[in-house]
């Protein structure tokens, strides 16, 4: 299963490194994706990286403040956030992609339980 770790109270304009392990299942060969879900608000797309880092894609509202990587050895992918802001505060979900666009929260279907992240200003 998908584990996500790493999130917590972070001060805005700090920094903040988000883990996604699995276990019982590898990572290496899929696409993965960072969505979060702020109070009373839909789901969103954050950021997406190729099986081999070749490809990463984020949304307008990350961009520049959030960076997503992976470390196939260590079966992980992680979303480094700086530059916070109140508004990020939500429950950050991994998940592995398995098919359709990228950025569509419809094209993954292996999701972490997430982990909460709060901003305070």
């Amino acid at each position: 299963h998908l584990v996500e770790s790493g999130g917590g109270l972070v001060q805005a304009g700090r920094s903040l490194r988000l883990s996604c392990s699995a276990s019982g299942r590898t990572l290496t060969s899929s696409r993965v994706g960072w969505f979060r879900q702020a109070p009373e608000k839909e789901l969103e797309f954050v950021a997406t990286i190729s099986y081999n880092s070749g490809s990463r894609n984020y949304a307008d509202s990350v961009r520049g403040r959030f960076t997503i990587s992976r470390d196939n050895l260590k079966n992980t992918a992680f979303l480094q956030m700086d530059h916070w802001k109140p508004e990020d505060t939500a429950v950050y979900y991994c998940a592995v992609h398995s098919g359709g666009a990228p950025s569509s929260r419809s094209s993954y279907g292996y999701w972490g339980q997430g982990t909460q992240v709060t901003v305070s200003s």
